[in-house]
């Protein structure tokens, strides 16, 4: 028999005092004209102790909502239930932390023949009444509780309201963890997780081989590119490195000879507007736990070797002290992506002039308007594809990758958030909405070295740390 520990109890009631607060202060904004506040607060506390002692917590604070709307606006006994598929959701996702807007314009709220203490007795037991038919209650789907860990950059997909909503409608809440892609599938315990979703194939097929998975899925992918601004442009594109463009190029020959010389910015010629003694060197996450900065390494391996993928130890040898000095010059460096991409978006070229991101980070951000006129999107020439790869590691977590990857809505939310579906026309309609110059066809892609030689020169990059 399976047991819940104190920490476990001590979340869930934290959960449920947070959610009542938010409904509370809802409910007193909504009724301010009609109602004093305190009436409202003591209808949610008379509301609240009904359910003491119920078991099942998760609908209690909108079962609370419907009955003090009901006693607070509205003479009649009717009690005015919201369509179940929104309000469900909205509880699910409230549940899952996420912030839910709570107001229930009058006009939402439709009628139902039913008593209060029918409707609460209904949800309670796992019933969700149908509007415009009272006799007729129909079964909720059971929610599936399906936990993931996942790279840091999906997190924002996977809290989106209108994803949480999709998968509640196939009754499932996905309960997602952030970690570096190659923590996913190196250090972190993935017993008790249901799926693990590392940003690329090589992470995948590690975590593959060390649960005897065969079944994966990839849903979306993101090409590696560079973020800078165009003052750092500008001197790039003096210096040979960058091709401006509606597509803006890193040539990554160029580059890699720069920083194997130990060029410095105040270095260029002409350099007025970034004149500092740093090495000119684009900033990464860890390689050592971090898929972005693996895949950073896969690109200027495959150039350090004369544009041929790395095979072998003699291969491995020749390109290591190139690929070393690119990271042990940088100092700190993030676990995961969402670290430097955010420094970029808040701090300005000062600390980071170049930043290897996931192209679908700079989309997204551009999407939300965090993108400003002086940030520059460029592709490394060539690239790589980083292919986003679950790995089910329990029915459940199965069911969550054919989701993603054969849902139609999951999949246009996919492209909202920045990430390659397949569908390019679907991608380049979302970079221009929210201008950000694309390829509609990467061609300058190149793979990534086998998994093992992936980690070897992963490893002996991290053997020069210490």
């Amino acid at each position: 028999m399976s047991r819940v520990t104190p920490g476990v109890v001590a979340d869930a009631v934290e959960r449920e005092e947070l959610a009542m607060r938010r409904m509370t202060e809802s409910l007193v904004e909504d009724l301010a004209e009609a109602v004093p506040v305190e009436q409202v607060t003591s209808a949610v506390g008379a509301a609240h102790n009904r359910f003491a002692g119920k078991p099942i917590r998760e609908f209690v604070p909108i079962l609370v909502e419907r009955i003090v709307r009901s006693e607070l606006a509205d003479p009649d006994p009717t009690v005015r239930v919201p369509a179940p598929s929104a309000r469900v959701n909205a509880v699910v996702a409230a549940d899952a932390g996420e912030p839910v807007q709570r107001r229930v314009s009058r006009r939402g709220l439709v009628p139902l023949s039913v008593g209060a203490a029918a409707v609460v007795a209904g949800v309670v037991a796992g019933v969700v009444l149908l509007p415009g038919n009272a006799e007729s209650p129909a079964a909720a789907p059971a929610v599936t509780v399906v936990r993931g860990v996942v790279g840091s950059e999906k997190m924002s997909y996977f809290t989106d309201e209108r994803v949480v909503r999709v998968l509640a409608d196939h009754g499932i809440r996905v309960d997602v963890a952030p970690a570096g892609s190659r923590q996913i599938a190196t250090t972190v315990d993935l017993d008790g997780y249901d799926f693990a979703f590392p940003s690329s194939r090589p992470a995948a097929e590690r975590i593959q081989r060390q649960r005897e998975v065969t079944t994966r899925y990839t849903p979306f992918s993101s090409p590696i590119a560079i973020a800078t601004y165009r003052p750092i442009a500008e001197l790039l594109t003096a210096a040979g490195v960058l091709t401006p463009g509606p597509v803006a190029t890193f040539d990554m020959d160029r580059y890699l000879d720069l920083a194997a010389r130990g060029v410095q910015w105040d270095d260029l010629p002409g350099n007025t507007t970034y004149p500092v003694a740093k090495n000119i060197l684009v900033s990464t996450t860890d390689p050592r736990t971090s898929n972005s900065a693996a895949m950073y390494l896969s690109i200027a391996a495959y150039v350090a070797n004369d544009h041929t993928i790395v095979r072998g130890e003699t291969a491995e040898q020749h390109v290591l002290p190139a690929l070393t000095k690119l990271f042990l010059a940088q100092g700190y460096t993030d676990n995961s992506s969402e670290g430097p991409f955010n420094q970029y978006l808040t701090n300005g070229m000062g600390p980071t002039p170049l930043v290897c991101i996931y192209e679908a980070q700079f989309v997204e951000a551009a999407a939300a308007g965090r993108i400003t006129p002086d940030m520059v999107l460029a592709y490394p020439t060539p690239t790589v594809l980083s292919s986003h790869t679950l790995v089910p590691l329990s029915d459940t977590g199965d069911r969550v990758g054919r989701l993603l990857t054969e849902n139609s809505e999951l999949r246009r939310l996919a492209a909202e958030h920045g990430f390659r579906t397949g569908d390019n026309t679907q991608f380049s309609a979302v970079a221009a909405e929210s201008a950000v110059p694309v390829p509609t066809d990467l061609i300058d892609v190149v793979d990534v070295p086998a998994y093992d030689t992936l980690e070897n020169l992963l490893n002996g990059v991290a053997q020069s740390y210490n």
